[in-house]
Order: C-alpha cells, then sequence, then structure tokens
C-alpha cells in the first residue's frame, strides 16, 4: 500500500497548478504532450479553457501539493465518448504515475456511461503508446501519429463502488499531506513511540 499512487479530482481552483505542472515540462515533452511545439501564453490558454463543467480533470499531487501528474478527460455526451491527454513529470516517471490517471479517468467514463475512450498521440511517443497498450486500448498508427481506442462496458470497466473508495483515499490523502506540510512550514515533525500515541516535537 506504500507505493499506492494517489489520484485527486481537480476543480477550478486548481487552473494555475496545472498552468505551473504543463509549464515546468521540457520543451520536447510539451511537444509530446499536444502534438505539436507549444508556448507558454498557448498553455495558460489551454488551461484557462477547460471547462470543469463539461470536461473532467484529474492530478497526482507531491508531498509538498505540486501537481506531478495530469490528466484531463474531454467529454462529448452527443457521442458518449471521452478523449483522455495526460502528462507527468519527469522526474515522477517510472511509477506508475501515467497509468494510475489512465485507470482513474477509464473509470470515471465509464461510470458517466461513456461507450469509448480514446487517445491520440504522436507514433514517437513511446511512453504513451505503453501506456495504451497495458491499459488494453486498441492502437491505430498511420503518418506518424498513433489513435488508441477501447471500447467501455459499464459493467466491466465501470464502478461506483471503486469510484467512492477513490475518492474517499484521495481526501485521505490530500488531508494527511496538508498536516505534514503544514508541520513542516511550522518546524514540528510528528514523533510516535514503541506502544504511545503520537506527538509533536520541533525540528533541529
Amino acid at each position: 500500500m506504500a507505493n499506492t499512487v494517489v489520484v485527486q479530482r481537480l476543480n477550478p481552483r486548481h487552473r494555475e497548478d496545472i498552468v505551473r505542472h504543463l509549464l515546468q515540462l521540457p520543451e520536447e515533452d510539451r511537444r509530446l504532450r499536444f502534438g505539436h511545439v507549444i508556448r507558454d501564453d498557448a498553455i495558460r490558454a489551454y488551461a484557462g479553457g477547460i471547462d470543469f463543467g463539461r470536461d473532467r480533470a484529474f492530478g497526482i499531487h507531491g508531498d509538498d501539493l505540486e501537481l506531478v501528474g495530469f490528466a484531463h478527460l474531454a467529454l462529448d455526451p452527443a457521442e458518449e465518448a471521452a478523449e483522455l491527454g495526460l502528462s507527468v513529470d519527469p522526474r515522477r516517471r517510472g511509477k506508475g504515475h501515467g497509468y494510475a490517471l489512465l485507470k482513474r479517468s477509464l473509470l470515471h467514463a465509464a461510470n458517466l456511461g461513456c461507450r469509448a475512450l480514446f487517445m491520440h498521440c504522436l507514433a514517437e511517443n513511446a511512453i504513451m503508446m505503453h501506456l495504451a497498450r497495458k491499459a488494453g486500448l486498441l492502437l491505430v498508427i498511420e503518418g506518424g501519429e498513433a489513435d488508441a481506442r477501447l471500447r467501455l462496458d459499464r459493467r466491466r470497466h465501470g464502478s461506483a463502488l471503486l469510484e467512492t473508495i477513490a475518492d474517499q483515499v484521495a481526501l485521505i490523502d490530500s488531508l494527511l499531506k496538508q498536516h505534514y506540510l503544514w508541520l513542516a512550514c511550522s518546524g514540528l515533525k510528528p514523533v510516535r513511540e514503541p506502544g504511545a500515541p503520537p506527538t509533536l516535537q520541533a525540528s533541529a
């Protein structure tokens, strides 16, 4: 359980967190994420244009509450479909963050009744191609681009119970990180003696 990646639901209050996360991505990572070279002002416009009333956004926070992983699930109710784009801080890769974001988004899309999940990326984006295959998406590569699709079945891919549990775990994780960050900023740290309840002591 110690290595479990906890995924949070994001809301409009996280726009600046999303901007900071995307701006710190290296230029090549930005190109792979958006399929083309993208400038800082375009990233700010993209984050500012996310419609949280229609779409969904998920994120992974580090111990300092900075966003280290971000997923944007764009919903098309008319087509009963969802398109997913995601990014992970290069320093956090190889820890299952991307796959956790994909699976959390897939679960939510299925619970909403979406019949298909799409992912689009450049064919050279080996990480996204690997994640798509791992999650069971069908890949079609043409002209240097790759389209991945998974036909969703709510009974197979969805679960209201699993999503409720995920949200509760995320809430607890967020509260704990906020608590420990407050302790760190206050110069305090939790101490637990064998058989005793936790207390606080000042950091040296």
